[in-house]
């Protein structure tokens, strides 16, 4: 009887040391970077089932080699008050791998760092959505500025394309831009060291509205209907746009998208949801069709590097080699309807692409080899995203 109680006894201790052992075995995030190049502004996001946990609210994410924390952000992408996932920027050496380790971790303990990724919802500017990070900013229109055109009234602004604002400085300009604008203290349209609004758009699809086209004709949709903020923070602001139905020669288009700009880079990324179209045309305003239209179809981009004001501006279009189709030049007489377009596939309702510009006067980018040299290596990363693996 002695031997089987030390043998049950040995039983519950073995077992008991294999749960412990399973238990605090720590939750490991391996980041491949596959390209000779650097990556520093590459979000990972890592949600609630890659992590296989329910409650994000007290996760930390450790260097393994540093042993510091890394800046984190933390997103609700459905708005029902849980969050769904974290975002977080390695620094990766060029053809290199990083390990970091998910850790408990206590109110205040995560490092903070400047929200710099930023949106909102405009009423005071009739009911403008803008966003910017440290390096762009941008802005399109919502429905009041519709009708006040469909009204006649002065001030309104009847256009789904998107508006470029040419900041040159990191920290953030929408609220103080906005408030000198409404307050008389100053205007937008002049630089008084931070940049400045002198981008047209108009009926244009300024950088990087949509197009459905019909034969040789182009059909656009008006302004957005609905709006939600997603998230704000040091790493990305993300929003929903809704749009009412509209028409591309007789076919009804529905659509929505999701908008998101990252810390770091010059080129939003629009995620749209449509029914009714097959394909569709992103593009870029050629305003005095003074500049250049350049592209590549094996890297996925359109370009247009144009004298602007007494600097230069490049803005481009660029997606997946899967999703970019080609891009075209249209060029008619009728004022702002001459644009670039990247040709791209919608699949299974949904299309991908990342629209931006790069301004020479922000000392970002001092030529068109420059602005294309960027374009190159960021269809080299979206082509070969970072490369993330959970164990256990």
């Amino acid at each position: 009887m002695k031997s089987l109680y030390k043998i049950a006894i040995l039983s519950v201790s073995v077992l008991f040391s294999i749960a412990c052992s399973e238990k605090e075995k720590p939750t490991i995030i391996t980041v491949k970077n596959v390209l000779e190049m650097e990556r520093t502004t590459e979000t990972v996001e890592l949600s609630k089932a890659i992590l296989k946990m329910e409650d994000l609210s007290t996760i930390g994410i450790k260097n393994t080699e540093t042993n510091q924390l890394e800046i984190i952000q933390k997103v609700d992408n459905d708005g029902d008050g849980t969050l769904d996932m974290i975002l977080f920027q390695p620094k990766m050496a060029a053809n290199s791998e990083s390990k970091f380790e998910i850790v408990k971790v206590g109110e205040g303990e995560n490092p903070t760092a400047p929200e710099l990724c930023y949106s909102r919802f405009v009423p005071e500017r009739t009911d403008d959505y803008t966003w910017e990070n440290n390096k762009v900013a941008f802005r399109v229109y919502g429905p009041t500025a519709q009708k006040m055109i469909e009204d006649k009234v002065p001030g309104g602004t009847l256009s789904s394309g998107v508006d470029a604002w040419l900041k040159r400085v990191e920290y953030p300009i929408i609220d103080k831009w906005y408030k000198e604008e409404l307050s008389g203290v100053s205007s937008y349209h002049k630089d008084t060291g931070e940049g400045l609004d002198d981008f047209h758009v108009g009926a244009s699809r300024g950088v990087g509205g949509i197009a459905a086209k019909v034969d040789t004709t182009f059909y656009y949709s008006k302004n957005y209907t609905k709006w939600r903020t997603i998230t704000t923070g040091p790493i990305r602001t993300s929003f929903y746009l809704e749009y009412e139905d509209w028409d591309a020669n007789g076919k009804t288009i529905k659509e929505s998208r999701v908008i998101s700009l990252d810390l770091g880079q010059n080129l939003s990324k629009f995620n749209i949801t449509l029914e009714g179209v097959d394909d569709i045309y992103a593009g870029l305003t050629l305003h005095e069709k003074d500049g250049e239209v350049s592209g590549k179809k094996d890297k996925g981009w359109v370009s247009y590097w144009q004298p602007h004001g007494d600097s230069e501006l490049g803005t481009a279009i660029i997606a997946s080699i899967n999703t970019f189709i080609d891009f075209q030049k249209y060029d008619v007489p009728t004022k702002d309807l001459s644009n670039a377009y990247a040709h791209l596939k919608v699949k299974n309702n949904t299309v991908t692409y990342y629209a931006g510009f790069g301004w020479k006067k922000s000392g970002q980018f001092n030529s068109k080899q420059d602005w294309e040299n960027y374009l190159d290596a960021f269809s080299e990363q979206i082509n070969h995203p970072l490369e993330v693996t959970v164990t256990p």
